[in-house]
């Protein structure tokens, strides 16, 4: 009998030991699965919680913001000590006493969760609220809370209690997109943190447990109530006096701000930014990284042209839903479209629904390449589309510079005489040839009905305006009034890969075709690199890249990159100088003289393509350059309508500059050395007498003026 006693006892013995085994087994798998879910503490020192980006303009002034959260860093001294008191008595009495969790609290939480048959998030330290914000998920489950209270004991024995509570206060949220104390404060009371009252405190920390069901926008009689208690607690806790009290409770609840205007200035070049940036830093970096950008727009400058865009271009669609013709500028020879062939293009009813005008507006340092201006459309909430960077446009006779820098590097002068006659262009299946350009407008006529029955020719018979040609005209008159017969004669004579070198030189990478009409801007550009280009002949014949980013510091301050400038000769300052002077004249005598109302010495060029579907103006100040296009995204000519060119852009080019240089010296463009002064018969090129009174004061390279009257 004892034997079998003793063998029962052993057995149980054994048993116990397996059950005992069991449970250390059991328990060292759950605590190894509880452990696994843990972030390393030491992360938390690193820890960098999602910051706004901040974007400014040149002047300093804030423009934009990225980020996925509103938030800013800022340091515990920074926060007024009401707002750490009010904490503390509200979350977390024993914030300063307790290890990292409360054992009353936990119990408490417990008995009330098998009470009810739900789990809360009740009872939680400032250390473990901490914890699971920077950390873990807010799901309601045992094992996250029971990681959760390993995770505060950790964090309590590698930070002091003034770090924590700096962290907390500036990683908690508190609704409407704001986390941490700093946003919050710019948010409901439109105040910087240091400014805020004891009231406005309380009710700050009133809404950590429900920021959407205490918000003093949406509930404010639930968000005074809520700051009333935070008050009474303080009170209870001696961190207030009864005279502060009373003050605090009287204060008015914060009023919901203005709807904060939708169509913010510089959406287009914010987006610009936003492209260079992006794929550099990363999504990451540029929404949550806190960058400050700092920008070379002048958004002053910005608002101003987009408004006055705008209000150009509305009268504009005005004018063609009535089916008003717009005045055409007597000066204005590259009105009539450019007929690439024989074949005329029938435009649309103006009563057809008629899309709205479009257009793009840019402006930039001339020396630097600086991009001040960036407007690419009317609406970005409507289109988004940049039609100044992303838009590839005919320019028209906006091109024909550099056509003229040809001419002048092939040893042509202002005063040379250049032929304003009629031509004829064949293409042979290889090449473009011109026809015998001493036969007049008849005699071509007869001679292109031969190639025209042929399929193996392609025939080209470009006119001015009207149809008319005044034989030999100077090489500055041509460029004035934008005589399209003499860029097509003045391409043919010194080479269309001439032209297209000249092009590349100044900037322009699109493809040009090696076609006779290249010289009338039948290529298609972008606005931005065809600016980019102008302004090296305003520069003295050197190339900078327009550029956005002055630099982007990181969140502490540390220079991440900085524009360095790069210079490129590539033409020579007597050229450069020799052309910006004759485009002084556009607009001065020529197609864009509306321009000269400003009164200060401007160098330009208008543009205007087939049918009127693409309208440009270029100008150029010493120090500015700025271009103005527009027309219809869906390449429609209303012409029927709105006779609509070049100078009508130049019109609104015209009151946007008129006023973003008035702060500009009104100065002339510098005068290289190398460059002499004579007077000329404008009509014969040749050196003017005395007498005569047209007579006009003509620049050239030294060495090359007329030699006979």
């Amino acid at each position: 009998m004892a034997h079998t006693s003793q063998r029962k006892s052993k057995l149980l013995w054994i048993i116990g030991l397996a059950l005992l085994a069991a449970f250390i087994l059991a328990a060292a798998i759950f605590m190894r699965y509880i452990l696994s879910g843990l972030p390393p503490v030491y992360e938390m020192e690193e820890y960098t919680p999602s910051l706004i980006t901040k974007v400014y303009d040149r002047n300093n002034e804030l423009i934009h913001e990225f980020s996925i959260e509103k938030r800013s860093m800022v340091p515990l001294e920074e926060i007024p000590v009401d707002l750490q008191n009010a904490v503390v008595a509200m979350e977390d009495r024993n914030f300063f006493s307790h290890p990292g969790f409360s054992i009353r609290g936990i119990v408490r939480a417990g008995l009330n969760d098998m009470m009810t048959g739900r789990a809360k998030q009740g009872a939680s330290t400032l250390t473990q609220q901490l914890s699971r914000g920077v950390f873990l998920t807010q799901e309601k489950k045992l094992i996250r809370k029971i990681r959760e209270i390993i995770l505060a004991i950790q964090i309590e024995h590698q930070f002091s209690k003034r770090e924590i509570l700096q962290l907390y206060l500036n990683q908690i949220y508190l609704g409407s997109g704001s986390y941490g104390v700093k946003t919050a404060a710019k948010k409901y009371f439109n105040k910087e943190l240091s400014e805020i009252t004891t009231g406005e405190a309380a009710l700050l920390v009133g809404l950590i447990p429900a920021p959407g069901r205490y918000n003093p926008f949406a509930n404010p009689e639930l968000a005074k109530q809520r700051r009333d208690l935070v008050l009474s607690v303080m009170r209870e806790q001696n961190y207030i006096t009864k005279e502060e009290f009373q003050k605090a409770k009287a204060e008015p609840m914060p009023q919901k701000p203005a709807q904060i205007e939708e169509n913010k200035p510089g959406q287009y070049f914010i987006e610009h930014v936003r492209r260079i940036l992006e794929p550099k830093y990363g999504m990451d970096v540029l929404w949550k990284g806190g960058l400050n950008i700092y920008t070379t727009l002048d958004i002053k400058q910005q608002k101003l042209a987009e408004a006055t865009m705008n209000k150009w271009l509305s009268e504009f669609d005005e004018q063609v839903a009535k089916g008003l013709g717009i005045e055409i500028d007597p000066n204005d020879s590259e009105a009539e479209a450019i007929k690439e062939t024989d074949e005329e293009q029938t435009p649309r009813n103006p009563s057809d629904n008629a899309p709205r005008l479009q257009g793009a507006f840019m402006v930039r340092d001339v020396k630097s390449g600086a991009v001040r201006v960036m407007v690419g459309g009317r609406e970005y909430d409507e289109s988004k589309f940049n039609r100044a960077t992303q838009a590839k446009r005919q320019p028209g006779s906006s091109f024909k510079p550099y056509v003229w820098m040809a001419a002048l590097q092939k040893g042509y002068t202002p005063a040379t005489l250049v032929k304003d006659l009629p031509t004829m262009f064949y293409y042979d299946g290889k090449n473009w040839n011109a026809f015998d350009e001493t036969s007049d407008l008849y005699s071509l006529d007869l001679a292109k009905q031969s190639f025209i029955s042929s399929k193996d020719f392609n025939v080209w018979v470009p006119q001015n305006y009207g149809g008319k040609s005044e034989g030999w005209i100077t090489l500055r008159k041509g460029l004035e009034k934008s005589k399209n017969l003499v860029a097509v004669n003045l391409i043919d004579a010194v080479g269309i890969p001439e032209v297209i070198r000249v092009a590349r030189k100044a900037g322009i990478t699109a493809n040009l075709p090696r076609v006779p009409a290249l010289a009338l801007g039948v290529s298609v550009l972008q606005m931005d690199e065809h600016l980019a280009a102008l302004s090296t002949f305003a520069n003295g014949g050197i190339h900078t890249d327009n550029y956005f980013i002055e630099r982007v510091e990181d969140a502490n301050g540390r220079i991440l990159e900085q524009h360095i400038p790069i210079e490129q000769a590539e033409f020579t300052p007597q050229h450069s100088y020799l052309l910006i002077n004759m485009m002084k004249g556009v607009v001065q005598r020529g197609s864009g003289a509306y321009v000269n109302r400003i009164g200060r010495p401007i160098a330009g060029k208008t543009g205007t393509t087939q049918s009127h579907r693409d309208m440009w103006f270029v100008g150029m100040t010493p120090y500015t350059a700025a271009a103005a296009w527009m027309g219809y995204d869906d390449d429609t000519s209303y012409e029927n309508a709105a006779r609509f060119t070049g100078s009508t852009t130049a019109r609104w080019w015209t009151a946007i500059m008129e006023q973003i240089l008035k702060e500009e010296p009104n100065e002339d463009f510098p005068v290289p050395e190398g460059i002499s002064f004579a007077y000329i018969n404008p009509l014969t090129g040749k050196l003017a007498t005395p007498a005569e009174r047209n007579k006009m004061l003509e620049a050239f390279i030294s060495g090359t003026e007329p030699q006979s009257f």
